[in-house]
């Protein structure tokens, strides 16, 4: 528990709470920046006492030794650092913040640890003491600049303009008994509501309604976040600090804070404080007027004088490592007020401070409610622990060496080798799955039309792989990245449901696992074992990526922009090679054509790979971690600095490379017409916008803006590669081809496919042949066989090759 570990250092004493309170206005006052860059995010020019009207300085250097209230304007030493809290309730007074929050770091690195611990166990009211603090501080300030008036200012001076007339014709009848006017404390009370008199504060003005600001706590770094199951009720009041995935998240509502009440027979305006979701409202006058004429004045609600906050609930749960084994993952509802409200969204994973409260109960339920009662977070403070690639800023010094990596002609190879290391092989997966995460450029047109840009990637393959691990290590680099089982999850699950708001008893939606990965990757194992109505549902999302609901009389529309990553195992455990690659794949094409690349991973035996692979496994479950290889892997944080810099870059397609394109698409389609049901994928016009998607993430990872003609060849590679095993079987067990005929082949059309010439560089055939998984040796042969034959001809110092025949 948080205070167990204050009290591990802390001193535990007893002061009065206006000893509290003077502490902690020498506190904000005195407490200057040491070595804190985001402090110099503020307004840090001079702010100006009301009661010297001198800014930087007090005119007394008398005085200016003696108090530090006010910063100097020089800023060049450490002992002249500006004063980190004053400048902030000047911008408080000025009116351009809202909010104050106040580390505990900074109470206790100035020897107050007393205080810092009194405020972690009592926190609600210190949020009050800390109120009552500024507001003695504002006092001594003024604005900087004019100051608009809003509608309370105009309510408070309308309230106290009429006490005051009301005041005014009654005093001379008891000036005798309670003294001047000016000096009654009555009169004066409603003047300064903040200075009344305990007990003339019962029907004045609150202080929430002049305050125009929010006191927020943040506990000390050094303490661990906890789970939800960890906290208990000796936590109760505390400020505590929690880790956990947000689950659900509520629509902003406006909720009353102070709720303002104008009598239809006198004018009085009264005001009632509201502390919970539900309040009984006023009905009687309140006023010495109507009771006086024995009036029962009805009161109505004045929403001009009355005052909201924002007000949103989330639901946050444990994450899975934090749940034991056995369990089921524990939630607590959070409630979120004012300026912390709107900074997270459902997939979330956030570090969570506020206060540990009961749930009131009110009305009718207080009657009935026992000795057992609900408990929720009030929260303060939220830190996302993973941030969208947009809202991504990296350090200096991370951004300098995301610039010394691009530099490297083989980022690409070295990025790819850096996901998931301890997992042997899958060069080319892993190749993939970075392209899957650098994605390509949304293209939007004038008519509404959009072309996704996010790839997505299948891994079919037979058991024991590493599918799953692989999709793991994706959804845990990624910062949206969801993981589910297509047996545990239902259509419903993966996009939207419909669910009763528990505020308003309304319907609401909810969004499931592809809406919750929004700009993101959405994770889906166990494809093949997924119902075919549930299947359905992921149709639209991969290629409109939009989830339409016509539920319960709720039409719309939601997000659903992520990348979707599925493994899955063939129809029949493993694959079985007397059947065709369609029968194997058991996907229909309508879904099977909205993948990117579907890479068949067949697990065959071979004497080399089968001892690498056992000497790759054997280490890493010895040493707990991968080899030391021939290069040093990446580090995740880099790479996802690295692919959020390069998805700042939006490369198009030359008119040359265009024609390069078009090319290579048709002879695709003839290659799969010739093979007919043995053809090893499904070539359709989005195969073709899988090859511009691909080239244009190659691009992005070279932090280009144009595609070049060696990104297309590295994505048709991925292509072809991506069934290499299944070729392989292919022409051993279903075709007796020869190689050398078949590269034959391949040459040809790869000459062909240039318009209006007989020749080709030798270099760019040779690299598509090697890509489609033939050896240099066959190459080498069929380039001196067919030589001989006089077929073509060779000029190695011009790298060109030109058919003869």
């Amino acid at each position: 528990m948080v205070q167990n570990m204050l009290a591990a250092h802390l001193p535990v004493l007893l002061k009065p709470y206006n000893q509290y309170k003077n502490d902690l206005i020498q506190f904000l006052q005195n407490f200057r920046v040491v070595n804190d860059e985001s402090m110099y995010s503020y307004n840090l020019g001079p702010y100006t006492s009301e009661g010297t009207g001198v800014s930087g300085t007090e005119s007394s250097p008398q005085d200016s030794e003696e108090s530090s209230l006010l910063p100097t304007s020089s800023l060049t030493t450490n002992e002249q650092m500006p004063h980190k809290y004053m400048l902030q309730i000047q911008e408080i007074a000025n009116r351009t913040r809202n909010a104050l929050s106040i580390e505990l770091d900074d109470i206790i690195a100035e020897g107050r640890e007393e205080l810092a611990q009194a405020i972690t166990i009592n926190t609600l009211r210190f949020i009050e003491i800390a109120s009552q603090a500024v507001d003695e501080i504002l006092r001594t300030l003024k604005p900087q600049q004019p100051i608009v008036k809003d509608q309370f200012d105009i309510v408070i001076e309308q309230y106290m303009q009429l006490e005051s007339d009301y005041r005014g014709t009654h005093v001379m009848n008891d000036e005798s008994a309670l003294g001047p006017a000016e000096l009654n404390p009555r009169v004066m009370a409603e003047l300064d509501p903040l200075n009344a008199p305990i007990e003339d504060q019962q029907n004045k003005i609150p202080a929430q309604l002049v305050r125009r600001y929010e006191i927020h706590f943040i506990p000390a770094t050094n303490i661990k976040p906890l789970s939800i199951r960890e906290i208990t009720a000796a936590d109760i009041g505390h400020l505590v600090k929690i880790k956990g995935l947000v689950v659900r998240v509520l629509d902003v509502k406006p909720r009353v804070v102070v709720a303002c009440y104008s009598c239809e027979s006198c004018g009085f305006q009264a005001f009632q404080q509201v502390n919970s979701r539900k309040f009984m409202p006023l009905v009687t006058c309140p006023s010495a007027e109507c009771r006086t004429n024995r009036k029962s004045g009805e009161l109505y609600l004045n929403m001009r004088g009355t005052k909201f906050v924002k007000y949103q609930e989330i639901r946050l749960q444990e994450t899975a490592d934090q749940v034991p084994v056995g369990h089921i993952p524990r939630a607590v509802t959070l409630q979120l007020l004012g300026e912390v409200a709107k900074q997270c969204s459902a997939g979330d994973l956030v570090t969570v401070c506020g206060v540990f409260l009961p749930t009131p109960q009110t009305g009718f339920h207080s009657f009935h409610a026992g000795l057992v009662a609900d408990t929720f977070l009030q929260g303060m403070h939220i830190e996302r622990n993973k941030k969208t690639y947009e809202e991504f800023i990296p350090s200096v010094e991370v951004d300098n060496q995301v610039l010394e990596l691009s530099k490297d002609a083989q980022v690409y190879e070295l990025l790819a080798k850096s996901i998931a290391p301890e997992i042997y092989g899958h060069l080319d997966v892993k190749k993939a799955l970075l392209l899957l995460m650098v994605g390509a450029p949304l293209r939007r047109f004038q008519d509404g039309v959009r072309l996704r840009g996010d790839i997505h990637v299948c891994l079919m393959g037979d058991p024991g792989v590493a599918k799953s691990q692989l999709l793991k290590h994706i959804a845990t680099i990624t910062p949206r990245g969801v993981y589910t089982t297509g047996k545990g999850s239902s259509g419903v699950g993966l996009t939207a449901a419909v669910l009763r708001d528990p505020l308003t008893n309304e319907l609401m939606l909810e969004g499931g696992a592809l809406v919750i990965a929004d700009m993101g990757v959405a994770c889906i194992d166990e494809f093949d074992k997924m119902d075919e109505v549930d299947r359905t549902a992921i149709h639209e999302v991969m290629e409109q990526q939009t989830v339409s609901i016509a539920k319960a009389g709720i039409t719309t529309t939601l997000n659903a922009r992520a990348a979707v990553l599925a493994a899955a195992n063939p129809a029949y455990g493993r694959y079985n090679k007397k059947k065709t690659p369609s029968q194997n794949i058991n996907l229909p094409p309508a879904l099977l054509s909205r993948f990117d690349l579907l890479f068949l991973l067949i697990d065959t035996p071979s004497e080399t790979q089968d001892f690498q692979l056992a000497k790759h496994v054997t280490y890493v479950h010895r040493v707990g971690k991968h080899p030391e290889d021939d290069f040093h892997p990446v580090d995740p944080q880099l790479i996802r600095a690295y692919v959020a810099k390069a998805k700042r870059y939006n490369p198009v397609i030359p008119s040359v490379v265009s024609k390069y394109v078009v090319n290579n698409y048709v002879a695709m389609r003839d290659k799969e017409k010739k093979a007919g049901e043995w053809a090893e994928n499904y070539t359709s016009a989005r195969t073709l916008l899988s090859i511009l998607r691909l080239s244009q993430a190659l691009a992005r990872i070279r932090f280009s803006n144009f595609v070049e003609h060696a990104d297309v060849d590295e994505a048709i590679r991925l292509l072809e590669s991506s069934k290499s095993s299944l070729r392989e079987e292919h022409h051993s067990k279903n075709y007796n081809v020869d190689p050398v005929a078949e590269i034959y082949r391949h040459v040809c059309e790869a000459i062909h496919g240039m318009e209006g010439t007989s020749e080709a560089v030798l270099s760019d055939v040779e690299r598509q042949i090697l890509g489609r998984g033939y050896s240099h040796d066959q190459w080498t042969k069929c380039l001196e066989e067919y030589e001989q034959l006089n077929i073509w001809m060779i000029d190695r110092n011009l790298d060109k090759i030109r058919l003869v025949a």
